[in-house]
């Protein structure tokens, strides 16, 4: 008989931790419209392009954005510092500079999380068309 009580106390004890689990429910979410932009066709000398990813805290645990970290120095992440609150916005800004960059590129920026998908990679392309040289 004890070894009966131990077995319904083991399964009365994972019964309820896989409860607990799915009252606790979830966490953060992190989901972006779009993670892949095309600035297209853009001028070498035309100064830095920026695009705003804009994504929605899906989840129902405030969102903390931990980092964002770009494939090379031409490219720059800006993102929210502040927790972003279930059902709330955000946006993840990218500044590419193309000088000194002619030619097609792809780059990428890998975003860390505290949520359920704790990394995302977003990807900016385009053509840069090279400047025209300067006669004498």
């Amino acid at each position: 008989m004890t070894d009966m009580k131990r077995i319904f106390g083991f399964i009365v004890l994972c019964v309820m931790t896989v409860a607990m689990v799915v009252a606790d429910g979830g966490g953060a979410v992190c989901t972006f419209g779009n993670r892949v932009y095309d600035f297209g066709v853009i001028k070498e000398d035309g100064g830095p392009v920026k695009h705003a990813f804009e994504f929605t805290n899906t989840g129902n645990k405030p969102l903390i954005i931990i980092e964002a970290t770009a494939s090379c120095g031409c490219t720059r992440p800006e993102f929210p510092t502040k927790p972003i609150q279930p059902g709330k916005k955000g946006k993840v800004v990218v500044t590419y500079s193309p000088l000194g960059r002619p030619g097609a590129f792809s780059k990428t920026v890998k975003i860390k999380t505290n949520g359920t998908e704790p990394r995302t990679t977003l990807i900016i392309e385009g053509t840069v068309t090279p400047a025209k040289s300067k006669k004498k």
